[in-house]
């Protein structure tokens, strides 16, 4: 007997999905069988997803077709002229506002599957995300993609060295900043943490417990649009392990979801953080490392200003690779259709 000799049951839902990671964060691009979530953008369809959609979601990142780390792609129509379509990037807690290494990855399988000229040297990708429109550069070697620039949405610094108090934890000195999405940085040695991956666990409850405290201490708002105005994750920085790069970074968001890439929003944003003081020229390139030792690059490429608030154009940078193609199904009769999470 063979895969092709299995019918598929009457009744069951049948999901496609092209699979990828990028820097070893994996994204789940869900190609067909997912209904399309209402509205005229893309923030619109994400409050219509998490209203009407979410056990689809659950089914998806969750086991057991997924896990708690699972990170997905929903590729819908464009919403502005000009744009290639939109996305709207799911994970083990909800629907986010964007996603740098989801970018980077849905660019990917984009380009090599035919939107724009795969005989060109590169392909320019316009793409409608619930943050706002990002640009993508996928650099094409014989067909395939090779490296993947962003540029992201306006990016900007709000505080400096604050402290909270955490239960367990004392006080915590951090920076906040919005890269597509908003995130507090915490120096991992202050923790007396180790960004390395046998630190997870002891990462994912700090993360965790300064990310309560915060949203218990503090509202924040988004100066356009106050369906961004949420705190998304904590990011732990210290030094890079490798000569060359500037620093390492651990960031935990959602529910406990350890991202493997160095996250892209969160590296705009810190590219926010080094501007505001002034340790980073325009056009300087960075990199940053994850918790496995995979990198993104990044650099200022230009300044703006949002609600009166100084901001600047990052780019990030960084590669991705396809992992496999996959056919769910969702049976009405499974008790555990839906997904269920241990964490």
């Amino acid at each position: 007997m063979t895969a092709l000799d299995w019918p598929t049951p009457e009744g069951c839902r049948v999901v496609r999905t092209i699979d990828a990671h990028a820097q070893g964060e994996p994204l789940r691009i869900i190609t067909a069988g997912f209904p399309q979530p209402a509205g005229n953008t893309v923030l619109e369809r994400r409050r219509d997803a998490r209203e009407r959609l979410d056990a689809w979601r659950t089914a998806l990142m969750w086991e057991p077709r997924g896990h708690a780390d699972m990170y997905g792609c929903l590729v819908m129509p464009p919403v502005l002229d000009g744009s290639h379509f939109s996305v709207l990037f799911l994970h083990n807690d909800g629907f986010s506002t964007m996603c740098g290494h989801g970018i980077i990855a849905v660019s990917t399988v984009a380009a090599e599957a035919g939107l724009g000229d795969p005989e060109a040297s590169s392909v320019e990708l316009a793409i409608d995300t619930p943050a706002g429109l990002v640009r993508s550069t996928v650099e094409m070697r014989e067909g395939r993609a090779d490296r993947v620039r962003f540029r992201n949405v306006l990016s900007f610094a709000v505080e400096l060295d604050q402290l909270v108090a955490v239960p367990g934890l004392g006080e915590v000195r951090f920076d906040l900043a919005f890269g597509g999405a908003y995130y507090a940085y915490v120096d991992a040695g202050a923790m007396e943490l180790e960004l390395t991956p046998r630190s997870a666990s002891r990462l994912i409850d700090a993360g965790r417990r300064i990310k309560a405290a915060l949203s218990a201490d503090r509202t924040i708002e988004h100066p356009v649009d106050d369906d961004l105005g949420f705190l998304y994750g904590v990011i732990f920085t210290g030094p890079a392990a490798s000569p060359g790069h500037h620093s390492r970074h651990v960031c935990v968001f959602a529910d406990g979801e350890v991202d493997r890439s160095p996250t892209g929003t969160g590296v705009s944003g810190w590219l926010a953080l080094l501007d505001a003081r002034g340790q980073l020229a325009e056009g300087e390139e960075i990199r940053i490392e994850s918790l496995i030792g995979s990198r993104f690059s990044g650099r200022i490429v230009g300044r703006d200003r949002i609600g009166g608030r100084p901001a600047i154009t990052p780019e990030v940078g960084g590669r991705a690779y396809v992992t496999g193609r996959h056919e769910f199904l969702i049976d009405p009769d499974d008790p555990w259709r839906d997904g269920f999470s241990i964490r």
